[in-house]
């Protein structure tokens, strides 16, 4: 029987280790990234356990848990919090015993009320599961641009060639600001509290080339949307964004996404992975009316003892009254009291 050592990520050495690691085993995601570590605990103030199971000196298995702890939703350790992705990542399958005994004695040990895993690559047959919640959208974008627009159902398509045809002009750089202004707008609108300023900005600061922005304006060059985007292996990934009013008459979100699309063929990054959303909704049909086949989404749960199974969502009923009221608030007062209340979502 093969032996493990499991420790934590603490030491900067270990990081250069753990993103070798992450590059080379298939079953990794952008959310397995070491950065993921810094990014959560000067954001959130919430403090992450980076799992490595290690043989004969190498690192044979990795599992980035981050224990949020929230006066409104409980304790719970979650992989990866903050994120869409995350689990055990492997390259021998012993490995995960390992794994599973270190996440467990840490959840013992810090009173989580549960452990979360988002869309793993191994489920575990025996936890307790949700995959009706959520569904996830990629594929892979057409290097010709005349097949790239037949990728898009016909409705859909006359939207993005008449966009294509205005005065809207596009830019991709670093400018987070104006991404999370946008963002914060949307968000309030959705009922949905905004994570700070400062986050986007970590972000950039700690995934550099890895992370950029596309933002769409008008010909004077007010901006109308933007999106920021994360990069790894061959995908390109559309992770927060945000519009003006009057973006949703003009077509800037679907110049902006055929943009990205088009700009990340050409750059190397043929996968457009448009990223997760709760079935049913808003979003979820978006994506489905630009051609994309969903993929349900599993989250997994290896509850503590006499634990209940978690309803942490914002289609729970019990939420439909702060959503209602949220949307109400003036703008300020929504971007100041949001980014507490994120630090305890995960």
């Amino acid at each position: 029987m093969l032996s493990y050592s499991v420790t934590e990520l603490t030491e900067p050495r270990d990081v250069a280790r753990w993103d070798t690691f992450v590059d080379a085993c298939p079953e990794t995601t952008f959310f397995h990234r070491a950065g993921w570590k810094p990014v959560i605990e000067r954001s959130f103030g919430q403090r992450c356990y980076f799992l490595m199971a290690e043989r004969s000196g190498s690192i044979r298995g990795i599992l980035p848990l981050t224990l949020v702890k929230s006066r409104l939703f409980g304790t719970r350790l979650v992989s990866t919090g903050w994120c869409v992705g995350g689990g055990a990542a492997l390259t021998e399958d012993a490995a995960l015993a390992a794994l599973d005994a270190a996440a467990e004695s840490l959840m013992q040990r810090t009173g989580a009320a549960y452990i979360e895993v988002r869309d793993p690559a191994r489920p575990h047959a025996q936890w307790p599961r949700k995959d009706g919640l959520y569904a996830t959208f990629a594929r892979t974008t057409e290097a010709d641009e005349d097949a790239c627009l037949k990728q898009i159902p016909r409705k859909q398509r006359a939207v993005v060639r008449k966009a294509l045809k205005s005065d809207m002009t596009w830019r991709r750089d670093d400018d987070v600001d104006t991404c999370w202004t946008l963002y914060a707008r949307s968000m309030r609108g959705l009922g949905t509290p905004v994570f700070a300023r400062r986050y986007f900005r970590t972000l950039k600061d700690t995934f550099g080339d890895a992370c950029d922005v596309l933002t769409v304006s008008t010909a004077e060059g007010a901006p109308l949307s933007s999106v920021l985007n994360f990069y790894f292996r061959d995908r390109v990934l559309p992770f927060y964004t945000g519009a003006a009013p009057e973006a949703r008459t003009t077509g800037a979100a679907d110049l902006m996404y055929y943009r990205l699309m088009r700009d990340g063929v050409a750059r190397g990054y043929p996968v457009f992975d448009f990223g997760r959303s709760k079935v049913d909704t808003g979003p979820f049909a978006f994506k489905k009316n630009w051609g994309f086949t969903p993929r349900p989404v599993v989250h997994e749960f290896r509850l503590r003892e006499g634990e209940a199974m978690p309803d942490v969502n914002p289609n729970n009923p019990k939420y439909r009254r702060m959503i209602a009221l949220w949307k109400r608030l003036p703008l300020p007062v929504a971007n100041t009291l949001g980014p507490w209340i994120g630090r305890q979502v995960g």
